[in-house]
Parts: structure tokens; sequence; C-alpha cells
């Protein structure tokens, strides 16, 4: 565990010793570890935004066998697989999970609140999880258990999978080896992480003052 978190607290030095060791084999290093993220639900810690913007900016360098194009193509792919398999985990697990109705929180009226809630807000909901550390390991399985129908989730899932792949990957590429940038790597990070959940509290506290009007 120590050097796991090791690995986390020097994320772009690993990375960049790892991208000149093994070469073309970066692609699957990286990949695998985005599949693990989107793909198990018991894997929601591990660094997806930080391990992007630093990829990109690794690829930035021009090393031999790594080119941007297709670190965005294999990405997307580990990101759309792993979701996916989420997904289904999640379609699996709700009959046998919801049929205990002794369990106060495992019952069939939370199934239906949230069966209901992926049907009015599943697409927008799997969009922006993508970009919101830990939501996004859980938001595939959430989907299959609330039973939003496949062909609706691989379309929003593609995009919003395409959208923060490419978008992270970008902004390594062209900002993550600006001096200042690389001095405060971790700041820049947690701001990138803490932006998207700017609109989610503002239609959170929206919603609250919303209803204590009608109260």
């Amino acid at each position: 565990m120590d050097q796991i978190l090791e690995i986390f607290r020097h994320l772009p030095e690993h990375l960049q010793a790892w991208a000149m060791a093994y070469g073309a084999g970066f692609y699957l290093i990286v990949a695998a570890i985005i599949f693990a993220e989107t793909g198990l639900v018991v894997t929601p810690i591990l660094p997806g935004d930080s391990l992007l913007f630093a990829t990109g900016a690794i690829l930035s360098m021009g090393l031999p066998g790594l080119s941007l194009p297709v670190m965005c193509v294999v990405l997307i792919a580990a990101a759309f697989t792993g979701d996916l398999l989420n997904y289904h985990v999640g379609k699996w697990a709700a009959p046998r999970l919801f049929k205990h109705q002794n369990i106060r929180w495992l019952n069939e009226n939370h199934l239906k609140k949230t069966q209901d809630f992926y049907a009015k807000h599943g697409g927008k909901t799997v969009v922006l999880a993508r970009f919101m550390p830990i939501v996004r390991t859980y938001a595939p399985f959430v989907a299959g258990l609330g039973s939003l129908k496949l062909p609706r989730f691989v379309a929003f899932s593609l995009f919003g999978g395409t959208l923060w792949i490419v978008s992270f990957l970008n902004l390594g590429f062209f900002f993550g080896n600006i001096p200042a940038v690389k001095r405060n790597f971790e700041l820049v990070v947690l701001a990138l992480v803490i932006i998207p959940f700017v609109p989610v509290a503002l239609e959170f506290l929206r919603s609250r003052k919303a209803k204590v009007e009608l109260s």
C-alpha cells in the first residue's frame, strides 16, 4: 500500500519512467488503470484525472513510439469497455441485491427511485460523472442497476468518455510542461477536478431553494 501511495504522490515522475522503459507498452499501462477505475466498483480511488493530465504532458515530450492520437483512441476504448463492464455488473446485481426486503437500504422502493432518476437524468448523469472522481466509478454500476436502457447508456458513455479523455490529455499535452504547472501539479489537477462539481453544486442549491419556497 505504501508503494502505491508513493506512486500516486509522484505520478508524473513514475509515468515518465514507465514511458521511457516500456515504449508502446505505456499505452497498455495507462489503459489498464483507466479500465480499472471505470470498470471495477472496488477501485474508485485510482487517479484518473491526474493520470490523464500527466500522460498528456509526457506525450508532448516526443518520446519514440508514443503519440497523442493513439493514446486518445486506446484510452477511450479502455474507458468505454470499463463502463460497459460496470453497467452489466449493476444490471446483473440489481435483481439479486434488491430481493432482500429485510435489508432497509436494499429494497424495491430504492430500486424504483433509482430507475426513475435515471429515466429522467440518466444520460446527463453518465456524462457529468466522467469528470467526477469516485462518482465516475459508481455511475455505470448504478445506471445498470437503475435499468437505464443499454443503447442510451452506450451513446452517453461514449460521448462522456471521449470528452473526458480528449480534454484532460490535451490539457496535459499543451500545458503540463509549463514550469509553473509542473511546480504546482497537485494544485492544478485539484482545480480541474473541482471545476466540474460547481454546476452540480449550483443545481443542488437551486433545487433546495425551490423546495423551500414551495414549502
